[in-house]
């Protein structure tokens, strides 16, 4: 194979993987506004939980470490 052909063959695919990625992207049942902003909101309490938990961690075994030394 040549390499024009093999340049013309990966061209197609590339373009035919952005044409197919364009149809499974049309498939998608996409989430209404109120849907997004619950989805949003958990995300939001759930990374603050997590870094509030973390921080008291943090400072328990601060603590700990200051008492051993």
């Amino acid at each position: 194979m040549t390499f024009l052909a093999k340049m013309k063959q990966s061209f197609g695919s590339f373009f035919a993987f952005f044409g197919d990625s364009w149809s499974e992207l049309k498939k998608v049942k996409w989430p209404k506004r109120k849907e997004l902003i619950s989805y949003t909101v958990v995300v939001i309490v759930t990374v603050l939980l997590i870094a509030v938990y973390f921080w008291a961690l943090d400072i328990g075994i601060s603590q700990l470490v200051d008492l051993v030394i």
